[in-house]
């Protein structure tokens, strides 16, 4: 017995109606061989009857009766498949291969269809037979017919052909369409059972892939690359978790120690606006951190799509460096800027300009070369196109740099280098730049500047 739910699948269902549909066509097909095959037969046996009378009424118009008596004797010696019979009135044969006189009422079109026996070597057969009959002067009485026996037989196979052939069809459409149901039903019952496994928790199970490359190897590889991503999102968002818990736990208590311990001695009221001072700066800090972490969130969330609108990225960088010119100069270095006019993006000019300020105050913060000597260090501010045609906005530094082994993981939430513990800042400049490039469908590249780091955000040249 087949289970119920193989006949319940879409394929199944499918497989029959297109095995209705191939029947219907199959049917009509054969019905329009069977009746052109058939009604030619018909109509040969009806013209050569029709041609017999045509003949036989002319030798009877000619010579009258005995002419035709005659002419009828001598077409019955050879036969063939004619049948000839002549009666007189009394019904006795006076000419003809047939013995008596068929027992039946011809059809409104004149035709009738009978048996009749006919001698052979192993006894009589009966043959089906089919004669048109007329009554001449005097009450003579002339039939003339075919043997249709050969005819009836070919119809019979044609007919048992068809029938087989369409039983055939149907039983083979069902057989195939059961198969090809089981296939079907087996690898969605793996793909069932990879989804429940991954609702019950196991985020590292995969959807089976068969290696077909049919629409379900698709769907399977698409579903693949849409649970890595959610993996990745899940992981990342256990290590913000845990980090804004680490991070911002230190912070937090010694704001509270602070405030505690003020409480319990006796200040001055600058030393009071002093401890107040500090607090509100650790407070600005952390609402930094819970700004950056949001503008985060929604960058991948893409809710920040709707307000894009062509911006022009070289007035971005100019910008930039011009807002930033005063603190790079109080920290002992030099900005220079090299922008290719007229280059524009499809963006959010709020977000980019935060993005460049980010990477160079990082620059600022981070890019001081080990040694110097006389000359100023420089953080270069660059735009222009790439070899690809897209938009390239880059900041670059002279200072230690990054290694190229660390490149990836700096731009993860919180990630801060050794050589970085020291400065101020909370690990989330970079990842908010990786989230606002991946909004605006760019992405974001490390470089050794030889010496220093070279960040590109590289992003799609659009019209103004």
């Amino acid at each position: 017995m087949l289970p119920i739910n193989l006949l319940k699948t879409s394929t199944f269902r499918l497989a029959v109606l297109y095995l209705g549909l191939f029947a219907a066509s199959a049917i009509l097909l054969l019905a329009y061989v069977y009746w052109n095959t058939a009604g030619f037969l018909v109509r040969q046996t009806d013209e050569a009857v029709q041609a017999e009378i045509t003949g036989l009424a002319e030798q009877y118009a000619q010579g009258g009766l005995p002419l035709l008596v005659h002419t009828v004797i001598q077409r019955s010696r050879d036969p063939g498949e004619s049948l000839y019979l002549v009666l007189d009135p009394a019904g006795q044969v006076l000419a003809g291969n047939l013995d008596v006189r068929p027992n039946v009422q011809p059809g409104a079109d004149g035709w009738m269809d009978f048996v009749y026996s006919r001698r052979a070597l192993n006894g009589v057969e009966l043959k089906a037979a089919r004669a048109r009959a007329f009554v001449l002067a005097e009450g003579f009485y002339l039939l003339v017919g075919r043997d249709v026996q050969e005819r009836r037989e070919i119809e019979s196979l044609i007919t048992n052909a068809l029938v087989w052939a369409i039983a055939l069809t149907l039983m083979l459409g069902l057989i195939g369409g059961l198969f090809m149901s089981r296939n079907m039903l087996a690898r969605v019952d793996e793909i069932n059972k990879s989804s429940q496994d991954i609702m019950g928790g196991d985020l590292s199970r995969r959807l089976p892939i068969a290696g077909t490359g049919d629409e379900l190897d698709q769907l399977g590889r698409n579903l693949n690359a849409m649970l890595d991503q959610i993996e990745a999102l899940m992981i990342g968002m256990r290590q913000v978790t845990d980090n804004v818990a680490h991070d911002l736990r230190s912070p937090l208590n010694r704001m509270r120690n602070r405030l505690e311990v003020t409480l319990l001695q006796d200040m001055s009221p600058d030393e009071y606006r002093n401890v107040l001072e500090r607090t509100i700066g650790e407070a600005d800090h952390l609402l930094t951190t819970f700004n950056a972490l949001l503008m985060i969130a929604r960058a991948e969330a893409g809710s920040l799509r709707e307000s894009m609108t062509n911006v022009d990225a070289s007035a971005i960088a100019r910008d930039a460096a011009e807002l930033y010119e005063p603190v790079a100069e109080e920290s002992g270095f030099a900005i220079r800027v090299s922008v290719k006019d007229g280059l524009f993006v499809r963006g959010n000019r709020e977000l980019l300009s935060q993005v460049l300020t980010n990477l160079i105050d990082n620059a600022i913060k981070h890019g001081k070369p080990d040694n110097i000597e006389t000359s100023v260090p420089t953080i270069d501010v660059a735009v222009d196109l790439d070899a690809e045609g897209r938009v390239e906005m880059s900041v670059a530094d002279h200072g230690p740099g990054i290694p190229a082994h660390q490149y990836a993981r700096v731009l993860e939430r919180f990630v801060r280098l050794e050589e970085s513990r020291n400065t101020p800042g909370s690990g989330l400049g970079l990842s908010l730049a990786s989230a606002v490039v991946r909004l605006h469908g760019g992405r974001i590249t490390f470089s050794d500047n030889a010496p220093g780091l070279k960040v590109k955000l590289s992003l799609p040249l659009v019209s103004a």
